[in-house]
C-alpha cells in the first residue's frame, strides 16, 4: 500500500487526569511473550532496520515497555533504510501507540508490518502504519474502544467520555481507510471488542499476506519467564490504575519480585512471591471482564 493511503493521526492531546496505561485483560491472556521474529527472516545490515514492539505499548515499571521516544530514536538510527516492524504486544496506551503510528507514517522508507504473535489494542494501531501487513497464521489482531482510568467528578467524567469518543474515531477511520470497511461497521467491531484471526485479519484487509511460519521462533527464556512476565503486568496495570507513578510501581515491584539476603531466610522466595499473586492477578482480571 502506497504511503499516501493512510494518513498521519490528528488525535490532539491527551486529556488532563486520564490514564491509559493497562491493556485490556483478555489480551494479557492471549499475549504469548515467547514469541519472537527469526532474526535471519530480517535481513544483514545492508537490509531492512529491524524494530520490534514486543512488550506493553507505553512507560513500564522495568522500562522495556514501548515508546515514541524509543520508536523516534530508532527510526533516526535507521536514517533511509526500510523499516521492518515486529510486533507481538497486548496494547496499552493508546496515545503512545497513535504517536508511534504517526512516526512510523513518516518515515521515508518503506515500512513492513510483521505480527508476529498479537497485536492487540494500541498495538493494532501500530500495525495500520505498515505500507505491507504480514500476519501469522495462528496471530491476532484485537480492536476495541479506547480505555482509560479517570479522574474527577460527574461532570470531569462527561468531558473526558466525549474526548474518548473522538479518540475512537480517529482509530476507527484508521481501520476504515486500510481495510475498506465502513467506519460505522468498524466502530460497531470495536464496541465489541473484536479478536480477528490470521486469516480474517487478510479476508478482511487489516493484513495483506500470511507471515511465513520458518520467520517465527519461540524464545525459551521468555516462555520460562512468561507467567511472570505477565502477572507483573496485570499487577502494574492495577497500580497504575490506584494512581502510582511509574517511579512508586518500580519500587512496588521490585520489593515483591527482589531475591531475600541471607538474613531472612524466613520470607518467600522471589518466585513463591509471585506465585502466591497469580491468583490475586487473576482475580483482578476477573472483576475487570465483568
Amino acid at each position: 500500500m502506497a504511503k499516501n493511503h493512510m494518513p498521519v493521526a490528528h488525535f490532539g492531546v491527551r486529556p488532563d487526569d486520564v490514564r491509559a496505561e493497562c491493556a485490556p485483560p483478555k489480551a494479557f491472556e492471549k499475549w504469548q511473550p515467547e514469541l519472537r521474529a527469526r532474526a535471519e527472516a530480517v535481513g544483514d545490515d545492508s537490509g531492512p532496520f529491524a524494530i520490534d514492539v514486543m512488550d506493553v505499548i507505553g512507560d513500564t515499571w522495568d522500562g522495556y515497555g514501548v515508546t515514541g521516544r524509543k520508536v523516534g530514536a530508532l527510526l533516526r538510527a535507521a536514517g533511509e533504510r526500510e523499516v521492518v516492524v515486529n510486533i507481538n504486544s497486548p496494547g496499552g496506551d493508546v496515545f503512545e501507540g497513535l504517536a508511534i503510528y504517526n512516526m512510523l507514517r513518516g518515515h521515508k522508507a518503506d515500512v513492513t508490518v510483521r505480527i508476529v504473535g498479537l497485536a492487540a489494542s494500541a498495538a493494532s494501531v501500530i500495525a495500520m502504519a505498515g505500507d505491507r501487513v504480514e500476519i501469522a497464521r495462528a496471530g491476532f489482531l484485537m480492536i476495541h474502544n479506547t480505555w482509560v482510568y479517570a479522574i474527577g467528578d460527574r461532570h470531569d467524567l462527561a468531558t473526558v467520555a466525549g474526548q474518548l469518543g473522538a479518540f475512537d474515531e480517529v482509530m476507527a477511520e484508521l481501520y476504515s481507510l486500510r481495510t475498506k470497511i465502513d467506519a460505522g461497521q468498524i466502530g460497531q467491531m470495536m464496541d465489541r471488542e473484536t479478536w480477528i484471526s490470521g486469516r480474517a485479519a487478510i479476508d478482511q484487509g487489516f493484513a495483506d499476506d500470511l507471515l511465513a511460519a520458518d520467520a517465527i521462533e519461540v524464545s525459551e527464556k521468555a516462555k520460562a519467564q512468561a507467567p511472570q512476565t505477565k502477572t507483573i503486568a496485570r499487577i502494574e496495570a492495577a497500580l497504575s490504575r490506584d494512581g502510582m507513578t511509574r517511579s512508586e510501581r518500580r519500587a512496588a515491584i521490585k520489593a515483591l519480585t527482589s531475591k531475600p539476603s541471607a538474613a531472612d531466610d524466613d520470607m518467600p522466595r522471589a518466585v513463591e512471591t509471585m506465585a502466591s499473586l497469580t491468583g490475586w492477578a487473576k482475580s483482578l482480571t476477573a472483576k475487570m471482564e465483568n
